[in-house]
């Protein structure tokens, strides 16, 4: 079975329902293909910037974060063992949204999904992605149900990638088998109930081997991630045999940096932990690649920086501003109006996100090696404007997204679009 669409999105992720939500309220006919089922937790620091909160607000889902999220992060702070040193976050350039604030994946993508949904936008959920085909103007995309192994194809003039960063499409999955190494970054989260973590405080955990972060997210919930290289966790895993990998790190944590025993003195883990990786920072945008990529499939930074989500909804609202230049009517099939959309995306991308990149990759190396975490502690001691600096340089404040471009047109209602999907053999 064949069905005509617009545009096809693989990925419900803050990228993929964005874009899908931007699109389909412009009128476009769009498809998100997305293998989980949502309400479901994910490896993330979980930090919104205040730069996102007025795009959230355009997208409808500003009221429920704050009404949802954690407290305003106000304050950022590095900890390396027993030494800290506390800074103010940069206060954001619009009044009404000044700062940051916490909430977990499970809440944020379904708000934002059930958004796309009201726009009009068909979720295909849970459905994976089987095979793409075609190039830029005429693309067919097989998809198969997980609940019951029904197939469709979809085809459509523009297929935008929103997938994960450990959710590689068929065609580049053999990449992802590359050689192990010593270096490599395991992502690891965990929820905590009772933590002691001061609200408003953003710690970024300088560790041997690692880095990682704490917040206090929504429901009261203290959300503790980080990153530890390949050969940190194989001797763990060598001096405690058959422990879990989640104990082990969680061990690490509280013997490498005091801030995280004492936050966790009394409390209680909600769920187990999650783990992901090796993670591949570095960009994914490729001039010779037909598929228009936002959020991780576009390029990823080291996590240090909290900046994933931001990457990932000013990616989207950013290529969706160019696509809609097409009016109201839908995408142009012609594959060289696609080209220039893929290109003016790919340049804006690089010029706005690399810088992040580069920071964040020279924060990370100088954050796992212990001679130069001690450095950067006794430096923002000495000096805690340059934290706050450095929070600016990352993104926290300015956002690269004109919300004058996506503006809803005039009499917009959401109206679903009806697939029925027929099994297929």
């Amino acid at each position: 079975m064949q069905t005509r669409l617009d545009a096809i999105i693989v990925g419900a992720g803050p990228a993929g329902s964005t874009a899908a939500i931007l699109l389909a309220r412009a009128g476009w006919r769009v498809a998100v293909i997305e293998k989980q089922r949502f309400p479901r937790r994910k490896v993330c620091g979980e930090c919104v910037a205040a730069s996102n909160l007025p795009l959230l607000d355009a997208l409808g889902v500003g009221p429920a974060l704050r009404a949802l999220g954690g407290p305003e992060l106000r304050h950022v702070a590095l900890m390396c063992g027993n030494n800290e040193a506390i800074a103010d976050l940069p206060a954001a350039a619009d009044s009404r949204h000044p700062w940051g604030r916490a909430i977990g994946r499970e809440t944020l993508d379904t708000l934002l999904l059930e958004q796309a949904r009201a726009a009009g936008a068909t979720m295909l959920q849970p459905w994976s992605v089987q095979a793409i085909s075609g190039a830029a103007g005429d693309w067919r995309v097989e998809a198969r149900s997980v609940a019951d192994t029904s197939t469709t194809v979809l085809q459509a003039p523009v297929v935008i990638a929103a997938n994960g960063s450990w959710e590689p499409l068929p065609a580049h999955r053999p990449q992802r088998r590359r050689a192990r190494s010593a270096a490599d970054l395991f992502a690891f989260k965990a929820n905590f109930r009772h933590a002691t973590l001061r609200e408003g405080l953003l710690p970024v955990l300088l560790l041997n081997g690692g880095y990682g972060g704490m917040v206090v997210a929504d429901d009261g919930i203290t959300t503790l991630a980080c990153c530890i290289r390949r050969d940190r966790l194989e001797a763990l895993r060598q001096a405690a045999p058959g422990a879990g990998a989640g104990a082990l790190v969680e061990r690490w944590l509280q013997r490498e940096c005091d801030g995280v025993r004492l936050a966790l003195g009394r409390a209680a883990r909600v769920g187990p932990w999650l783990a992901a990786g090796p993670i591949a920072p570095g960009i994914r945008l490729r001039a010779d690649d037909g598929l228009l990529r936002i959020g991780n499939a576009a390029g990823e930074a080291h996590p240090i920086l909290g900046e994933g989500m931001s990457m990932a909804l000013q990616s989207a609202a950013m290529l969706s501003a160019r696509l809609l230049e097409a009016g109201p009517a839908g995408p142009d099939p012609d594959a060289g109006w696609q080209r220039a959309v893929a290109s003016g995306h790919a340049a804006q991308w690089r010029r706005e996100f690399t810088p992040r990149l580069r920071l964040a990759a020279a924060f990370a190396h100088g954050a796992m090696r212990p001679w130069s975490a001690a450095l950067l502690v006794a430096l923002a001691r000495h000096g805690p404007g340059l934290l706050t600096l450095g929070a600016r340089w990352g993104g926290k404040v300015r956002s690269s997204v004109d919300l004058g471009a996506l503006a809803v047109p005039a009499g917009w209602r959401p109206a679903g679009l009806d697939l029925e999907l027929e099994n297929s053999t």
